[in-house]
């Protein structure tokens, strides 16, 4: 009789206890990912929404700053304030900026033309300094008439402090917003927009690679830049252009370079398509009915869009780092290279060896041999690929104190 009577409480309880046990075990009933994913797409044209997910959530910029950086630069070039060939001074402020950077040193000079390859290419955060001091006066000062260009340009949702894109918590903006700069860069700066397709260019005889890959695979493009810290994840403005018609894409918050690549070679592809089709689209993250190959891909940003002027949505602290995430060298296609053998087996133990010496500088690199000629030998060159290049020279800086042979291999063109 007593057990009957409290059976219903028994069961209630139980019944509670298993929700509980359920909503704190790892992995059992999870909330999807909050995920740092937005993206957009637009008509250059017309400035046309073509392909939008979350295009007004805010996160930090990274290096898409320096896209900014430029625009008042290529003012300063029609104004006639400076010219092509014109000296730029670097100070000791502009010499301790964090990677990636030329490594220029306190009172020597630049040339305009110069810095402008060096922040397309290598994203230079030294160099973006040496022109904010130029144009400014100061960082800070550049910083506020970045802000004052991005509201005459409509961009009510970006805020800069920093010409770089090194970490700052209260330096923001929207992929609609780098939109809008893209697309007016490529409108307002036609002579000089040329400079984002730049390739590859020499500084005191040592060739430098972009960093922008898509460039390079992607059919019709010809720019513009990439950025990257911890705490936004992989971002990349993209311009492309295909029968007469130019689209400007923004993703902000890829896992990885080739992952935000990829996807923003997705998203230009149903940009061209929407042209072609006549009917622009713009999506937000509920309405989702078009269930493809991109959608799957992005399934864990199908979060609430944030208002336009809202605030940043569950950001990771942008403060200054120390560790290899710091800077904009984004590009993980770097490779070291700890020796050259005549037999694979060989390499293969080499870069192992090279590998156990790295600890956590290799967590996301692979181990390549790679077969190649060296005269008429074949060697097999022991490798380790996927880093930065910030990374990479890190691991032969801790190569070299364990007295490794070690040596660079930049991306190739």
């Amino acid at each position: 009789m007593t057990t009957t009577r409290y059976l219903p409480v028994i069961i209630s309880f139980f019944a509670l206890s298993v929700l509980l046990f359920a909503a704190a075990a790892p992995g059992r009933a999870a909330q999807p990912r909050e995920s740092r994913y937005a993206s957009i797409v637009v008509d250059a044209d017309t400035g046309n929404v073509l392909y939008a997910v979350n295009p007004d959530r805010q996160s930090y910029p990274a290096s898409l700053t320096k896209v900014m950086t430029l625009y008042l630069l290529f003012d300063a070039l029609e104004s006639g304030r400076l010219t092509l060939a014109s000296q730029l001074p670097v100070s000791a402020h502009a010499a301790a900026q964090a990677p990636s950077k030329l490594g220029l040193q306190p009172g020597e000079r630049i040339g305009v033309e110069q810095a402008v390859l060096a922040l397309v290419t290598k994203s230079a955060n030294d160099v973006a300094v040496v022109i904010a001091e130029a144009l400014g006066g100061s960082e800070a000062a550049f910083a506020g008439m970045m802000t004052r260009k991005a509201r005459q340009l409509g961009m009510h949702n970006t805020t800069y402090q920093n010409a770089s894109g090194l970490p700052d918590t209260d330096q923001v903006s929207t992929p609609r917003d780098q939109a809008i700069l893209g697309r007016s860069i490529v409108r307002n700066h036609a002579r000089n927009y040329h400079y984002f397709s730049t390739r590859q260019f020499n500084w005191r005889g040592q060739p430098i690679s972009t960093h922008n890959r898509l460039m390079l695979r992607y059919q019709g493009a010809d720019g513009i830049k990439t950025g990257y810290i911890h705490a936004s994840g992989f971002n990349l403005i993209a311009s492309a252009r295909r029968d007469g018609h130019r689209v400007v894409g923004v993703v902000f918050g890829g896992d990885t370079a080739s992952w935000r690549d990829r996807n923003m070679a997705q998203i230009l592809d149903k940009g061209f398509a929407r042209l072609q089709g006549g009917a622009p689209e713009t999506r937000s993250a509920q309405a989702d009915d078009d269930r493809g190959d991109l959608d799957r891909l992005i399934a864990s940003a199908h979060a609430a869009p944030v208002k336009a002027g809202g605030k940043p949505v569950k950001m990771a602290a942008a403060r200054p780092r120390e560790d290899l995430g710091a800077g904009d060298s984004d590009s993980d296609a770097w490779a070291v290279q700890v020796g050259a053998f005549s037999e694979h087996k060989a390499a293969h133990h080499a870069a192992s060896a090279a590998a156990s010496k790295l600890g956590g500088l290799v967590s996301r690199a692979t181990i390549v041999v790679d077969k190649g000629k060296q005269g008429k030998a074949q060697v097999f060159r022991a490798r380790l690929a996927g880093f930065t290049e910030d990374q990479a020279r890190a691991a032969c800086k801790r190569l070299a104190k364990a007295k490794k042979d070690c040596k660079l291999v930049q991306p190739s063109t």
